[in-house]
């Protein structure tokens, strides 16, 4: 329990960690689209500016005669522009609209003035502040102080056509729809953000859920593989430690009651350490590659002499062994023989052991394309499907007769499995629970 606490509470570390760095992410980026987004539509309005009064500028050139003086004809000309000496009243009634009433519509004003800065004529809807004096930057930003709309202004001077100063052509729009558009931009970041971070946050914990599962089940594994390990070496201890106590207990021990006490503590210690043995093994292969000898290994040998040594074993618990082995080739594996031996001895004694009297293990070698496969069929109690699926894992056994009655530490099948890896080889399993197993070895041929 924990350990689930521990690992619930790294997962919200590493949610939170990853759901931050994602954000200050995004928002960084959030904020170089909106520099981004805002720097092109200016440069746009300064350019359709631009275009703007370049176009003003072709069209009041030929009627620029006398500086500071805007006579009839540009008058006519324009007829939307109004002549603030005549306050006006002389603007064109016409139905038709001209080039200065098209850029009102769409927000633009047109102011011309004299040398001194004074406004003579004027176009559009002006801002209520204007810069005042004979010097105007070419660029400005004014803003309405009545309703404080903010106005983008670019300024060119005028020329008579001896090239004599006549005054000054200002063209400015308004801002209004442009920070309409930036504060658009604005609200759906800042709305954006926080819902990106929610599915940041809820797809990173997802996240690190998958991330964590591979370490997460190798610590369950190790907790298990700890509780196992005790268990078995607590049982031969405390067997151990029940009989030297019952030897202690007795002021005389004959010699015969002496062997026996003896003899039982070299079993349970000769248990001991063939466990440590497999332990080690086991960690080993975790830690690195096995070191394999290399010698060539006549398999067929291998099998003959396991079926030799088995033959007793089988015969007291009732049990027919039958071997099937080619004669005509010996089926050499390039290998360790000791762990090959090994392995083949687990495949073998496994069968016997969960094999009840008046069945059958047959053992069956031969050749397919470039390897060998030794298959060890039983009539045995069988495995069920839930079970093969950890068959190989360690400490591991099925219930009813694949219990720890049968005296085994549940290692044998994890070091069958690690033994042919290292050879480059295979071990699976087929069995159907109440009929029997059948174990098939692969190795690739030398």
């Amino acid at each position: 329990m924990k350990l689930d606490k521990s690992f619930a509470l790294l997962r919200w570390r590493l949610a939170f960690w990853y759901t931050g760095v994602m954000g200050l992410g995004l928002g960084l980026c959030g904020l170089a689209v909106y520099e981004a987004i805002v720097h092109v539509q200016r440069l746009n309005l300064q350019q359709e500016l631009e275009v703007v009064t370049e176009r003003l500028y072709e069209q009041l050139i030929p009627v620029l005669r006398q500086p500071g003086q805007l006579d009839r004809t540009a008058e006519q000309r324009f007829p939307g522009l109004c002549v603030i000496e005549f306050d006006c009243q002389h603007q064109s009634e016409e139905p038709q609209r001209d080039f200065l009433e098209t850029l009102d519509s769409h927000d633009f004003y047109v102011r011309l003035l004299n040398p001194s800065g004074q406004s003579i004529a004027k176009a559009g809807q002006q801002p209520k502040k204007s810069p005042s004096g004979s010097k105007q930057e070419q660029w400005q930003t004014l803003r309405d102080g009545t309703i404080g709309d903010a106005y983008r202004q670019l300024s060119r001077p005028l020329r008579t056509q001896d090239n004599r100063l006549w005054g000054t052509l200002q063209v400015g729009r308004s801002l209004r729809n442009f920070d309409h558009y930036v504060l658009s931009v604005r609200l759906i970041l800042l709305l954006g953000l926080p819902l990106a971070m929610i599915l940041i946050g809820g797809s990173s914990y997802w996240l690190t859920h998958l991330a964590m599962q591979p370490a997460y089940q190798s610590y369950k594994k190790m907790q298990e593989f700890t509780s196992d390990a005790a268990h078995e070496l607590r049982t031969p201890l405390a067997a151990t430690l029940a009989t030297v106590d019952s030897a202690l207990r007795l002021q005389q021990i004959p010699e015969a009651e002496v062997r026996d006490v003896l003899g039982a503590i070299r079993r349970q210690t000769i248990r001991l350490t063939q466990l440590a043995s497999d332990l080690l093994f086991l960690s080993n292969a975790d830690q690195q590659p096995l070191v394999l000898k290399q010698m060539p290994c006549c398999l067929r040998d291998i099998v003959n002499d396991l079926v030799e040594e088995f033959g007793a074993m089988a015969t007291v618990a009732e049990i027919t062994l039958i071997a099937e082995v080619p004669t005509s080739e010996s089926l050499q594996i390039l290998g360790d023989e000791e762990q090959l031996y090994c392995l083949i001895s687990n495949l073998i004694s496994n069968a016997i052991q969960y094999t009840p009297a008046g069945g059958q293990v047959k053992i069956l070698l031969n050749r397919i394309d470039h390897q060998a496969r030794l298959q060890v069929q039983d009539t045995g109690v069988g495995i069920s499907a839930e079970d093969q699926a950890r068959i190989f894992d360690r400490f591991y056994r099925a219930n009813a007769d694949r219990s720890r009655n049968t005296g085994g530490s549940g290692l044998g099948l994890s070091i069958a499995q690690a033994i042919a890896q290292a050879h480059g080889g295979s071990l699976r399993v087929q069995s159907k629970l109440g009929e029997g197993s059948m174990f098939t070895l692969q190795l690739p041929l030398a």
